[in-house]
């Protein structure tokens, strides 16, 4: 299926549409950067990265980088969104310095601002914010990772001392993979179950001491070393026991739930679950900033990636033209192509979530869509990292397995985030229940129990909401008149077909599990045997609203050509998902077999027709050569490096060229 061509854009002019609301933030970002040491960190000894990581963080401290998203009322500047854009574009270079900053200012320092109250606020932020108290969000146990509510540390309220005694009862309950506890933490956030006046009140957070002004140990502490780990070696990861360690009364972080001096218990919310969740919910920035990380080191990767496709040569031409480039084969395009553009959707399908976050103003219904987005779009996105790198490494053969090109450390660093700040098939299926309507209220119930109680007790049906550019969206789909005539590029056949799946997937699910409810049929099984129905209704969702939110972009977008050429690139971001799920359109008969094998073509045609704007694509993601890193992708040090450049130049046959000629 021919497309017609597309003008060039300037890569400044896609920057621009890129860099969006926060494009100052961006701009100091990118300069800051380049200042700091390389990215490429594959040399250094455990020590060394860690040691190079924090000193980086302090000139991150000194430049007023954390200041931007703590209130105003304390020395910040009160820009959430600003915060998050800043902790989005640390993912450009060294991840264990993003993450890092995100366990110091996004997790420690978060917490205390969330669910501490004024004299938690005015005793400490000042000293996390300029680094004076380095910190630890001590949340995640040995044998409770995703479970957060049934965690085993405890801490049990003294009426006769005004303390809480805090303590690991056994090896499961240890603080487990803790960011900053292995060396330089000298306090935590630790969550744990509180008891007071005699009852269990759930889980709630307290800061305790762990290390005295020397570093060591204080009594009652005992911290481990996580040691060496796939990636994100910069990060002192350590484990924590508490054996009966006492804090101070006020240590509690109580703003949802706090202990009189003689042991009574108060908070404005009745239910310990909701309030757990609610507790939970004021930490929804962890979840954002992993995305937006995510989608910074898979910019990184395919910028390597695209450069070096560019530059590198393979098999002559029939019609002896000499060497091809990577890029212009088909099965190259197919590689990194469609990749690119995927990463382009969920670009501004962060900037959107980031925007809805820092706006602020929604109710409690909004609050927990927004908290199932930003978990969607966590999961969706470092899975999208992962895979996407992986395939920048295979595009760049030998190339892209050696250290110095920094592919091998992407991948390594951000294995991890698929699996951080929440495992992504238990976000999946926070998602997926957060769709079934009458559960809505009762989303606090996270774990499959809960699911199946209520399932067996209640009605469910499903909602379809749609997220970004409402009235556009509804007159594009309204357009479309029958689906097998629709052009295969018609954006509203697009929006309308993506709904549609979700649709269908979720009203049969909701089928499926009212079964639940007959006499003799366990609600547990019933919901656990539909696993594969939830997580499939999750991912539909999600690649729903980020289509959505690409097209809300587009519309945004002031510059013709960009939006044209934006407007290509969501193209192949869609066909190319359709392309991918062609077994379920197909087996539901939402697609005919002549419209598969007419996907599939103008996947090819897209690809074949963006080829001359992928340099423009990468580079509008405007990163600094300084943190790009890569020989591979920089030019002028390949040319340096390489002899076989120079052979070529000088006339001789390179070694590829021999072995062809011996092969043939």
């Amino acid at each position: 299926m021919p497309v017609p061509a597309i003008d060039p854009v300037a890569a400044g002019v896609l920057t621009e549409v890129l860099d969006g609301r926060w494009a100052h933030i961006r701009r100091e970002a990118r300069l800051r950067m380049a200042a700091l040491p390389s990215p490429a960190t594959h040399d250094l000894s455990t020590e060394q990265h860690r040691e190079q990581v924090l000193a980086e963080l302090h000139e991150l401290a000194k430049s007023g980088y954390p200041r931007i998203g703590f209130p105003t009322s304390h020395g910040g500047g009160g820009d959430v969104g600003g915060s998050l854009t800043s902790f989005e574009m640390l993912g450009f270079g060294d991840l264990s310095l993003m993450v890092k900053a995100g366990v110091q200012w996004g997790l420690f320092g978060g917490a205390v601002e969330a669910l501490g109250t004024g004299r938690h606020l005015d005793r400490y932020l000042p000293e996390i914010i300029d680094l004076g108290l380095p910190g630890c969000f001590a949340m995640t146990e040995t044998g409770h990772g995703s479970d957060v509510q049934h965690v085993r540390t405890t801490a049990t309220y003294d009426p006769d001392s005004r303390e809480f005694v805090v303590n690991t009862p056994d090896v499961s309950a240890r603080k487990d993979y803790i960011g900053n506890a292995a060396r330089d933490g000298r306090i935590a956030v630790v969550f744990a179950q509180l008891d007071a006046g005699g009852a269990e009140r759930g889980v709630h957070a307290l800061l305790v001491p762990l290390r005295d002004d020397e570093g060591k140990p204080l009594p009652g502490i005992t911290i481990e070393d996580c040691g060496r780990k796939a990636g994100l070696n910069g990060v002192d990861n350590g484990r924590v026991w508490f054996d009966q360690v006492r804090v101070p009364r006020e240590a509690l972080l109580n703003r949802y739930g706090d202990v009189a001096e003689d042991g009574t218990y108060s908070s404005p919310i009745e239910s310990d679950s909701r309030r757990f969740f609610t507790m939970l919910g004021t930490l929804i920035r962890g979840r954002i900033s992993v995305a937006g990380a995510a989608g910074s080191a898979t910019k990184s990767a395919l910028t390597i990636a695209v450069r070096y496709a560019l530059d590198r040569r393979q098999f002559r031409a029939p019609d002896g033209g000499g060497e091809v480039l990577l890029l212009d084969y088909l099965a190259h395009q197919r590689k990194l192509l469609p990749a690119l553009a995927t990463t382009y959707a969920l670009h501004f399908a962060q900037a959107e979530l980031v925007a809805t976050l820092h706006d602020g103003d929604i109710d409690e219904r909004g609050q927990r869509e927004l908290e199932s987005r930003a978990a969607g779009i966590k999961a969706a996105a470092t899975w999208h990292a992962t895979r996407a790198i992986q395939t920048c490494r295979e595009a760049c053969g030998g190339a892209g397995y050696l250290a110095e090109n920094r592919l091998p450390q992407l991948k390594a660093d951000t294995d991890v985030f698929t699996t951080f700040e929440g495992d992504n098939t238990v976000l999946y299926q926070l998602v997926a229940k957060g769709l079934l309507t009458g559960y809505q209220q009762d989303l606090h119930e996270l774990g499959s129990v809960g699911m199946a109680r209520f399932i067996a007790d209640q009605f469910v049906g499903t909602v379809i909401e749609r997220t970004a550019a409402r009235s556009l969206i509804e007159r594009l789909v309204s357009a479309v008149t029958r689906d097998e005539d629709a052009d295969l590029l018609d954006r509203g056949w697009h929006l309308r077909l993506f709904e549609d799946r979700e649709k269908h997937v979720l009203d049969t699910l909701a089928r499926r599990l009212r079964r639940a409810g007959e006499p003799g049929e366990s609600a547990f099984e019933v919901f656990n045997a539909a696993q594969d129905h939830v997580l499939r209704a999750a991912r539909v969702h999600v690649e729903r609203i980020v289509l959505e939110a690409f097209v809300a972009a587009i519309d945004r977008c002031a510059d013709p050509g960009a939006a044209a050429l934006l407007g290509r690139v969501c193209d192949l971001h869609v066909l190319s998902s359709v392309e991918s799920d062609l077994d379920w359109f197909l087996g539901h008969g939402r697609i005919s077999t002549s419209r598969a094998k007419a996907v599939t073509g103008a996947v090819n045609d897209l690809c074949r027709d963006l080829r001359p704007h992928a340099g423009i694509l990468v580079e509008a993601f405007a990163i600094p050569d300084a943190v790009i890193a890569a020989p591979i992708a920089l030019g002028a040090e390949r040319d340096r490096q390489d002899p076989r450049r120079e052979r070529h130049q000088a006339g001789l046959p390179r070694k590829e060229d021999s072995d062809s000629a011996t092969a043939s």
